[in-house]
Parts: structure tokens; C-alpha cells; sequence
């Protein structure tokens, strides 16, 4: 096996380990302990808390509204600017001995209740609360399990420790701080999500065409060489020298272990340095998709070029047509990993993951449905564990931390598509792992193969259907995602059961199943023997 074949197969490792990563919530306490009574019954909202020191506008903090108190307006320009003072004492335990007539107080977290801290500032004629959380993290201010009503009529807010921490620092130092606070709220449906959709189907929809046209296409050359060939050449076996390679269900078990291991290594060596290392693996995975790519399109145009080739060390032959766009995917991989942190590098992220998703899909393929099974059945199980189920070992779920990047100082891991919310007041990104893509994909480009080997049409073939499955389980995923208070879903948790029961339900009534569960192809009658047969 050369290098490149090696570099594929640890790239698929990566893309593997991304199933799940949609979309993952800044707020870390879960609150089932905690149900909403009389007084208590807010639902947790973003706040946002705009701040102006000595009349200047200054940084613009998120904080999260606690289940008691009353609502903050929904637009800034109902919410009014209100100075800000710092409680004493800090904790706001007890009655404070400075003035908080109409001003919202700053108050440490610690030593009481929440609702105490609330009704001591109330009482105090204070306008809002604002907590300082221990950590970066935000948590959900909630009520004690046997409390009554409090009759807090404030709003409480949950601030992280080091925007706190920014405001205490200015106060204590002379500073005239004011505060805004508002919650604005979401969109029902972003546009994100509308194209992050479209461009996750239509990523099968090409790879699927393509992984399709080039297995008729290795099957009419196979044809020729079999027609006039003697019977012993007939049970000759696929070298595979065509660069495709087959899963079994050994590797599609393998392939979850494995990743479930570099989930694990991410998790625990999480850093600025290992995010950097991602970066260049994902580079060179973008270069080799995209010049993958780039070269079967042009191909068709310059075929001569095309067919060429030269022996480069540690690569084998090579086409002068890849050699002449090799430099262009180098220079736009380096150019995206320099610039990725500006606003609109996720363009050239998202070009670079494509390239590489379609080429994977391109060059590892399901033999039968069996597989496919396995395969996606272990990627089920992968993913509804790692997001759900690691909470109870690690105390948070390690795949919603790993691409999320904690403690990276980084926007999250490469290996993910993402479009920016445009009219989301809160911005941010919606985002899909490659897993959530691929893994489906495989099943699907399967289907498309055998569909054009059995010479089915749409309605009568199991492509379209899977397509259709495909997108109506990712709809689902995006609405689970909504109606989970932003928490993040593991996407295969609906994909998988959409995708692999439409296809087995389909195979099982049309009396197909057992060809595609074993074979995955249809009955074929050789040439060689129809030439024999007609003699």
C-alpha cells in the first residue's frame, strides 16, 4: 500500500470519529432534579447583557436566565440602560450595606441560594441580579427541591466567571458601568440550517452519481476483457487494483473502535497545539479530495493529460493532470488553515471537507447490505453513547466537548460543515460532523450501484428512498435539536434508523432482500458464457 492509500485510510478514521458533532449548548447543568413549580417555571433563555463603561459602549456578554424572576424584554430597544453596582457583601447572602435603589447588583455565586441572593437584592431595591458563575461555563439557576413560591419579581442572570469577573474589575476601579439586558428570541428555522441541509444531500447526491458512473464504467471494461477471455480467467478475483476498497464486517466493526479510541485521545489531549495538529491532518485530506476532485473533472477535458503518468516517490504513478492542479489544492489548504479564523474561512472549510467527503466516498464502498448494517448499526450505537451516554462516566458528553474544542482556545475541531446563522441575533454556526454524512453515504451510494445494475428506475429502486430518507431523518434531527433547548443530537440517533429500516423494508417487499443482504448485486449472466451459449 503507498502513501497516499495510507493517508486515506487514517483520514477515514477522522471523518468516522466526526458522526454526531451537529450541534452542542454552552449551558452544562441539567435541571430533571428541578421541574417547574408555581414561581419557578421560566424556561432558560440566553440573555444578552451589553455593557457601557463611562458612557462608551463596551463588550456585549451572554448570561442565562434563571427559572425564577420575571422576563427580560425580547428587543433591545425595550430593555433599559441601567447602572450597575457591585453588592457588599459580594454574595449577597445577607442585606447589602451599599444603596441598590434602581440599579441591577453584581453578586458573587456561593453561600446561599440563588433565590436568597435574589429576594436579599429585591428587598434592597435592586432593579435585576446579575451572578457571577465559579466558571467560563454557564448554569441554570434553579429553585430548591421543596421550595415554595418565591415571589422573586426581578430578573436573575447567570454570567460566566470571567465576564464577572470584566465588570467587577471596571467597577472596583472608578468606572461608571451600565448594563442593557434582553433576551432576543431565535428564529423558528435559520437559512443555515436550510443550506447546511441542502449541502449535505447534495454531497451524497454527487458522491452517489459518481461512485455509481465509475463502477459502470469498471463493469463495461470488465465485460470486454471477459468476452473473449478463456473460462479459467473467469475465477480470477478483484486485485482491487482499481483503488476501490470494500469494507467487511470486520473493518466496519474495527472502524468504530478505532474511533471511538482517537475520541478518547481528542478528549483527553484537547489543547491549542493538538487543535493545530487536526488542522494540518485536515489539510492534507482537503488537498487529497480536492485534487481528487478537480482531476476527474478536468479530465474529461484534458484526457490525454489525464492518462499520463510519472513515478513520484512514495506516491507511485502519478498523472501529469494531478501534478498540474496539485499546487493550486496546496496553496488553498494552506491559505484556508492561516486565515480560518476570520469570518468567512468556513467557505473554504467547507470546500476542503466536501472534496474530501466525495472522494472518500468515491474510494470506499459497501459490498453488500450485511455490511452496511454492521456498519451503520455500530455507528448508531457510537454516536448515541458518546453524546449521551459518556455524560454519566466523564460528567459531560465527550463528543458535544471534543467539537465544541474545549480548552483549545479554538472555534471547534476541522472535520465539520458549517454555515454561519445570518439572522440568528445570537450568531454562531450550524454545523455536521463528516460521520453524519459519510457513514449514510456509503449505504446510499450502495443502493444507486446496484439500482443501475439491476437497470431500475427511480420509483422502482431504492436510491431515491434513501435519499429521501436520508433528508427526512436529518429535517428531524434539526427539529430534535430546536426542541431540545439547543442541547447537542447526535444525528446517526435519527439518520441511521430513516436510512437502513427504508431500505431493508423495501428489499424485504419486493422479495429482494436476500440478494442485497449477501451479494448486493443483482443475478448477472456473463458474457462469455451468452457467446458460448449462442455458439
Amino acid at each position: 500500500m503507498d502513501l497516499r492509500k495510507w493517508c486515506r485510510w487514517f483520514l477515514l478514521v477522522l471523518v468516522i470519529l466526526s458522526a454526531g458533532f451537529v450541534e452542542g449548548g454552552d449551558i452544562v447543568h441539567d435541571d430533571e432534579d428541578a421541574p417547574k413549580r408555581p414561581g419557578c417555571e421560566n424556561n432558560f433563555v440566553l440573555v444578552k447583557v451589553q455593557t457601557w463603561i463611562n458612557d462608551r459602549e463596551g463588550d456585549e456578554f451572554v448570561g442565562v436566565g434563571a427559572r425564577f424572576g420575571t422576563l427580560m424584554a425580547s428587543k433591545e430597544k425595550h430593555a433599559n440602560r441601567t447602572r450597575l453596582s457591585v453588592s457588599d457583601p459580594s454574595d449577597c447572602c445577607e442585606t447589602p450595606k451599599n444603596k441598590l435603589d434602581g440599579l441591577v447588583v453584581l453578586v458573587h455565586r456561593g453561600n446561599c441560594k440563588f433565590t436568597t441572593k435574589a429576594s436579599v437584592a429585591q428587598a434592597a431595591g435592586a432593579v435585576a441580579v446579575l451572578v457571577i458563575n465559579t466558571q467560563k461555563e454557564l448554569y441554570k439557576m434553579v429553585c430548591s427541591h421543596n421550595q415554595t413560591n418565591p415571589n422573586i419579581t426581578i430578573p436573575a442572570v447567570m454570567l460566566p466567571k470571567d465576564a464577572g469577573e470584566s465588570l467587577e474589575k471596571s467597577i472596583n476601579s472608578g468606572a461608571l458601568v451600565a448594563v442593557q439586558l434582553y433576551s432576543p428570541e431565535r428564529p423558528l428555522v435559520d437559512t443555515a440550517e436550510v443550506f447546511l441541509w441542502l449541502m449535505a444531500v447534495g454531497t451524497i447526491l454527487c458522491a452517489s452519481y459518481w461512485s455509481a458512473w465509475s463502477a459502470k464504467e469498471a463493469m463495461i471494461e470488465h465485460d470486454k476483457l471477459l468476452k473473449d477471455a478463456p473460462d479459467d480467467f473467469l475465477n480470477m478475483e478483484n486485485t482491487g487494483s482499481n483503488g476501490v476498497v470494500d469494507i467487511n464486517t470486520t473493518s466496519a466493526i474495527l472502524f468504530v473502535v478505532i474511533a471511538s479510541c482517537f475520541l478518547i485521545l481528542l478528549y483527553k489531549l484537547m489543547s491549542y497545539w493538538f487543535v493545530e495538529l487536526l488542522v494540518v491532518l485536515f489539510c492534507i485530506g482537503g488537498v487529497e479530495g480536492l485534487q481528487t476532485c478537480l482531476v476527474a473533472l478536468l479530465s474529461r477535458w484534458f484526457k490525454q493529460a489525464g492518462e499520463s503518468y510519472v513515478k513520484v516517490p512514495f506516491f507511485g504513478a502519478v498523472s501529469y493532470l494531478t501534478l498540474a492542479v496539485l499546487p493550486f489544492c496546496i496553496s488553498f489548504a494552506v491559505v484556508w488553515a492561516v486565515y480560518r479564523r476570520i469570518s468567512f474561512a468556513w467557505i473554504g472549510q467547507d470546500i476542503l471537507g466536501i472534496a474530501l467527503i466525495i472522494t472518500v466516498l468515491q474510494i470506499v464502498r459497501l459490498p453488500n447490505l450485511k455490511v452496511g448494517t454492521v456498519l451503520l448499526s455500530c455507528a448508531f450505537l457510537y454516536d448515541i453513547f458518546w453524546v449521551f451516554v459518556s455524560k454519566k462516566l466523564f460528567h459531560e458528553s465527550v463528543m458535544i466537548v471534543v467539537a465544541r474544542g474545549d480548552k483549545s482556545g479554538e472555534d471547534g475541531i476541522p472535520m465539520l460543515l458549517k454555515i454561519p446563522r445570518m439572522f440568528d441575533p445570537w450568531g454562531g454556526y450550524s454545523i455536521i460532523g463528516f460521520g453524519d454524512i459519510l457513514l449514510p453515504g456509503l449505504l446510499i451510494a450502495f443502493s444507486l450501484r446496484y439500482d443501475w445494475a439491476a437497470k431500475k428506475n427511480l420509483r422502482a429502486g431504492y436510491f431515491l428512498w434513501s435519499m429521501v430518507a436520508y433528508g427526512s431523518g436529518l429535517l428531524i434531527t434539526y427539529v430534535a435539536l430546536n426542541l431540545m433547548d439547543g442541547h447537542g443530537q447526535p444525528a446517526l440517533l435519527y439518520i441511521v434508523p430513516f436510512t437502513l429500516g427504508t431500505i431493508l423494508t423495501l428489499g424485504k417487499r419486493r422479495g429482494e432482500l436476500a440478494n442485497l443482504w449477501t451479494r448486493g448485486e443483482p443475478e448477472r449472466v456473463c458474457p462469455h458464457l451468452q457467446h458460448s451459449q449462442v455458439n
